[in-house]
């Protein structure tokens, strides 16, 4: 074999070997891009089948939604119906009501101008009566001055003539109303301790109802006073004071162990 020969084989064996080399390399890449495709078909086929049970379940959960609002809208039909109903039936007794209380008010305007009526003529009855009481507070009136004149003077057990006499209560009264003197009430026990009054002490010692008399002790100005036998109504004076000034003492109710009255002081003391 020449030397050409030798060289062109070899040069032949160069290329051949190259492009195995090559061919092999592109086979060892188409089987590594083969198995990352297959890789990623299978990553891909896991997400669509996760997609598709996903999807299922939204068809699912749809189809129980549409179910619900299906129930919901029939019974909110059954709902209106029964409100309507009862809007009616409250509209009804609304309007009952109404015509009730209009009647009733027509009855109660009606009693009422009947009672406006008597009112009325309670008024003109209760003008009469009015005229009538002030004739009576009149008569009153008069009836107080007269028994004004009626109060006494008289004298008393002392020998000195006593102002006005009350013989009761309602004459008392007036003689306090005239304000000549001070007039203090009074009721004694037969057996109990002093009563003092103004300064005065007063006991009762004996009581005669059936001849209406009476005796007490009378205590002023470290001084002891028996009035023994004393009358009904009958003045009973002392004088006391450092300047001796009259009181008088007045018994108008006799009981049995028991009288009350007055007793009458100047007005300054």
């Amino acid at each position: 074999m020449s030397e050409d020969e030798y060289v062109a084989e070899r040069s032949m064996s160069g290329v051949f070997l190259g492009v195995l080399v090559v061919a092999l390399l592109a086979a060892l890449g188409s089987l590594v891009w083969c198995y990352g495709l297959q890789n990623h078909l299978a990553d891909t086929q896991k997400q669509l089948t996760a997609a598709v049970q996903k999807n299922a379940d939204l068809a699912e959960k749809l189809e129980a939604t549409n179910a619900r609002l299906r129930a919901t809208s029939e019974t909110l039909g059954q709902s209106v119906g029964i409100a309507q109903k009862q809007i009616e039936i409250r509209a009804q007794n609304i309007l009952a009501a109404q015509q009730a209380a209009t009647s009733k008010l027509e009855r109660e305007q009606a009693a009422t101008n009947q009672q406006i009526g008597a009112v009325s003529s309670d008024v003109a009855t209760v003008k009469t009566d009015v005229g009538g009481v002030k004739t009576d507070v009149a008569t009153t009136r008069s009836d107080l001055e007269a028994t004004k004149t009626q109060l006494n003077r008289v004298v008393g057990d002392a020998g000195v003539m006593s102002g006005l006499i009350a013989t009761n209560h309602s004459e008392l009264e007036i003689l306090k109303h005239k304000g000549d003197r001070n007039y203090l009430e009074f009721t004694l026990k037969k057996g109990e301790k002093p009563l003092l009054l103004s300064g005065i002490k007063l006991q009762l010692k004996k009581v005669d109802v059936k001849h209406s008399r009476f005796t007490l002790n009378v205590s002023a100005d470290d001084r002891n006073i028996e009035k023994k036998d004393k009358n009904l109504d009958e003045p009973v004076q002392f004088y006391t004071g450092k300047t001796p000034v009259l009181y008088e003492l007045v018994v108008n109710d006799i009981e049995k162990n028991t009288v009350s009255g007055y007793l009458s002081t100047p007005k300054n003391q």
